[in-house]
């Protein structure tokens, strides 16, 4: 049992550390403000190869290992969480490609996506499909070679930008409902593919989150994943388990700042003629602070490493949920510790306030992972300890 990163690890991290300082928390508020598209940030992303992330290195990927994975999110929602979406969506994408794709789709599609010459998302959500999958109503009619796609999908991250998009859809009406439900991919040229819109957001901002309407939208049988219809689901739900990592390392890298900057300013605030650091109520806020954090980042690279050996859902649902609400705390107390300051954009805890709710619904809501982890010890694939 190490719990220890290793040498590569390590020497990775402060890459990303360097990184995040160098480019992204300098401009993090303004352009978070402003609205502006990181184009920047994306094209370091390009040069340090980390669209390549779940990619096989026979594509051109980096095919990280899990942990290191993490520290990816980690320590850019560390200095800007939105941005790590731009990342996250794309890799649970590439994911799904290289472990369920045909043959013919991971060389098409591969070689590109792990450079960032195409980027890609996933759409999953509908206006009336969220946590309830099974519930889309999007439907894909197979019309001779090729499907013909019509629905409507929902806070789609990265829509803008993704060639090919996947897209859950219903090739069937057969029940239980996963049973007729596949992904196709959606190159962006694809005629009646529209953005319809873009979603004004609390927080999560640098990149775009869509509405994205298909009409009459022809799609080759050649592009269904894998082949083979009725399989979406489960290849969806594969990709969900990574995901939660993903998130689940993000709000240890928000709920990291957060404690960083109310730390940093309990030692500079001056009350009653002292820095508010000497005080046991501040003391007590950073100490609880900093175990929780502490505790969720373990829970994370513990999900992590397990992972590596197959299907994670309970260890991953136990770290997204414990650690986006241990980031909306932190955040919270955070912004307490600052006082009035806390609430003015000037500081970044603001920010990481708005940003920290995401993370309790991504990938799933947070009462949806409790269910998972109560279903995994009740039905015996799931225990405590080793």
């Amino acid at each position: 049992m190490d719990f220890e990163l290793n040498d590569d690890q390590r020497l990775f991290q402060r890459t990303l550390r360097e990184f995040v300082e160098k480019d992204i928390v300098p401009v993090a508020s303004e352009w978070e403000r402003s609205g502006r598209y990181p184009a920047e940030i994306v094209e370091r992303f390009r040069q340090m190869g980390l669209f390549g992330m779940t990619v096989p290195e026979e594509y051109g990927g980096l095919a990280l290992d899990r942990v290191s994975f993490a520290l990816v999110f980690e320590e850019i929602a560390r200095g800007w969480m939105g941005v790590a979406g731009i990342l996250g969506s794309h890799s649970l994408a590439t994911w799904m490609i290289a472990q369920h794709g045909t043959a013919e789709q991971r060389d098409h599609y591969l070689p590109d996506l792990a450079t960032g010459a195409r980027r890609t998302g996933i759409a999953l959500t509908e206006p009336g499909a969220g946590t309830d999958l099974q519930g889309i109503r999007t439907r894909a009619v197979r019309s001779g070679d090729e499907y013909v796609i019509n629905g409507t999908k929902t806070w789609i991250t990265n829509a803008r930008h993704a060639d090919p998009l996947p897209v859950l859809v219903k090739t069937s009406e057969e029940t239980p409902a996963h049973r007729g439900m596949s992904v196709l991919l959606v190159d962006a040229s694809s005629e009646g593919l529209t953005i319809s819109k873009d979603l004004p957001k609390l927080g999560y901002k640098g990149t775009e989150t869509c509405e994205v309407v298909l009409t009459d939208v022809r799609v080759p049988v050649s592009r269904l994943l894998g082949g083979v219809e009725g399989r979406g689901m489960q290849q969806v739900l594969s990709a969900l388990e990574l995901g939660r990592i993903n998130i689940a390392a993000r709000a240890v890298g928000v709920a990291q700042c957060a404690f960083e900057a109310a730390l940093g300013y309990s030692r500079q605030r001056q009350a009653f003629g002292q820095p508010i650091a000497d005080f046991q109520a501040i003391q007590l806020k950073l100490a609880d602070m900093a175990t929780e954090i502490q505790a969720a980042r373990l829970m994370t690279y513990w999900a992590a490493v397990r992972s590596e050996s197959g299907a994670v859902a309970s260890e991953a649902a136990m770290a997204k949920y414990f650690a986006s609400e241990v980031a909306l705390k932190t955040t919270m107390e955070a912004m307490r510790i600052h006082g009035g300051y806390g609430y003015s954009q000037e500081f970044v805890v603001e920010r990481l306030y708005r940003d920290a709710p995401l993370m309790a619904i991504g990938e799933g809501t947070n009462d949806v992972q409790r269910l998972i982890i109560a279903r995994a010890l009740i039905q015996g694939t799931a225990t405590l300890g080793w």
